[in-house]
Parts: structure tokens; C-alpha cells; sequence
């Protein structure tokens, strides 16, 4: 699909380098960058006559002002650069985050999360969680150090028959059919109508895509004692992907276990930037 609205979302306290990781993309592809500050409120500090101290009236509104100022900044970056934008701010309880950019995410057709957040950044789980979880929209997920593209020349689908899997190929179609290769790549699959597959698996997604002009190479990886997010990673270094294209797999309502085993690891050791779908 084309992408007319990208989403990107920051901490308060983040640098301005996933705004201009951001900034890049659009400008590629004509894009209009929607910028999110989030912050967490200070947790609520009645005494037991439900009297609010003075001393966290006035954290809270210094906090409110420095916010505001964040949004001029970046305002004005997003004007030096000539690109369509606009910027908001949240700030809120921790636990509310999560759903602020899941709704803000439903008006974009992509949501960013950069290297800055991916490395560590403020609320990075939350931001996570709202946009893959609640926004019903693509989340490319940028690793520290890692360039990232909107027209990736090789990219590696990681295929597992799920729902998930076959929501982030219909995504990220236009990438794959502009590629110059795309490895569909299966980690241990089973054959047979009862898992999905005929008796090549692979082969239905594969002539699915072809129908598409895109230029696909169906991979089947065993495990050999290793991991799938592993098995994954390493075909993603090896045939130089600019891109991975998978589902997301978790439980939202979950937080100890929000995120899937293999999902959870690609997050961490991603070799290259992920677009991730649910």
C-alpha cells in the first residue's frame, strides 16, 4: 500500500533522531510525518483530605511547559525540512500510553518506531505494544545503527501460514513486488492441508505473491538446534536483506507475556529493520 501518513513516536526526553529517521522516509515518498510525544504524568498525590500538594501542582505544570516547548522544537524541524507534519504530546500515566498510540496509529498508515526508542528509549514496550496491538496498521521497527528504506531491493518474509504472517505480506506488497528479491522463508514446516500447507509448503504463498510480479525464492530452514528467530535472523544476514517482513504474535492483555517467543527476539536481535503486522 502507499504510505501518506507516517507515524512517529518519541519519548519526552529522546533526541530528535528517530523525527529525522522519520522526516527521511516521508520525504522519499511524499509523505505526511504525524509526530507523538509521550511522557508519564506524575502518579497522583492527594493526602487524605484529597488536598493536592502545591509542590506537585508545580512539577506537573514546569513538566506540562517543557513539553510544550518539545512541541515547538520539533515543529520547527519538521518546517526546515519542507515536509507535511504536525506534532502532539501525551501526557499521561504510564498505563495509559499504550492505548494513546494505538488510537493515534489508526490514522496512519505506518508507525515508526526508531532506533533512539528501539535501543532503549522511554516507554519503547508501550509504544510497542499500542502500535502493534491497538493501531491496526504496520509497525517498522528500526534497530540501533541500521539504515532503513521504504524501497527495500531484497527482503526476507518470514512465512508461517498465520493469519499475523499473511496481514504483514498484504501490508508490505507494493515493497515486495518493487524488490528485486524476496525470500519466503520457512523455518520447519510441516506439510499437509492440517497445518496449512499442500505437500510443498511454501508453494501456495509463493505462486500467491508471483501472481503479484513479485519475485519470490521459497526457503525452507531447519532448526539444527537453534531457534526460529535465529534460523531468521541469519538468512536475513545472509542473502543481505535491506528489510524483514513478519507477523507479530502476543497477548495483549497479557503483559508478562505481551509478546511471542520468536516476535520478543526478532525485537531484540533484528540484524535489519522489521515491518511487523497483526
Amino acid at each position: 500500500m502507499a504510505f501518506k501518513t507516517i507515524l512517529s513516536v518519541i519519548g519526552a526526553e529522546q533526541t530528535d533522531d528517530d523525527i529525522k529517521h522519520a522526516a527521511d522516509l516521508c520525504a522519499t515518498c511524499g509523505a505526511h510525518l504525524s509526530v507523538l510525544i509521550v511522557a508519564a504524568s506524575l502518579p497522583g498525590a492527594a493526602d487524605q483530605f484529597g488536598m493536592v500538594p502545591d509542590l506537585w501542582v508545580q512539577t506537573r505544570r514546569e513538566y506540562e511547559e517543557k513539553l510544550n516547548e518539545r512541541n515547538t522544537s520539533t515543529e520547527a524541524l519538521l518546517s526546515a525540512r519542507e515536509i507535511s507534519g504536525d506534532v502532539i504530546s501525551a501526557y499521561e500515566e504510564s498505563a495509559s500510553i499504550s492505548g494513546t498510540v494505538g488510537l493515534r496509529g489508526r490514522y496512519a498508515d505506518l508507525t515508526v518506531v526508531g532506533p533512539d526508542m528501539m535501543s532503549g528509549g522511554e516507554h519503547k514496550s508501550e509504544v510497542i505494544e499500542g502500535a502493534l496491538f491497538s493501531s491496526g496498521k504496520p509497525v517498522l521497527l528500526v534497530p540501533a545503527g541500521k539504515k532503513v528504506t521504504l524501497t527495500p531491493s531484497r527482503v526476507m518474509v518470514a512465512w508461517d501460514t498465520g493469519l499475523e504472517a499473511a496481514r504483514a505480506v498484504r501490508e508490505a506488497l507494493d515493497m515486495l513486488v518493487a524488490a528485486d528479491a524476496v525470500d519466503l522463508v520457512m523455518v520447519d514446516p510441516e506439510e499437509g492441508a492440517a497445518f496449512g500447507q499442500g505437500d510443498e509448503p511454501g508453494a501456495d504463498a509463493a505462486t500467491f505473491l508471483a501472481r503479484h510480479g513479485v519475485k519470490v525464492n521459497v526457503v525452507r530452514l531447519p532448526l539444527s538446534g537453534r531457534t526460529a528467530s535465529e534460523v531468521l535472523c541469519r538468512h536475513a544476514v545472509d542473502m543481505a536483506a535491506e528489510l524483514i517482513v513478519m507477523g507479530g504474535y502476543g497477548h495483549a492483555r497479557l503483559r508478562q507475556l505481551i509478546f511471542g517467543g520468536v516476535t520478543r527476539s526478532m525485537l531484540s536481535k533484528a540484524p535489519v529493520p522489521v515491518l511487523m503486522a497483526r
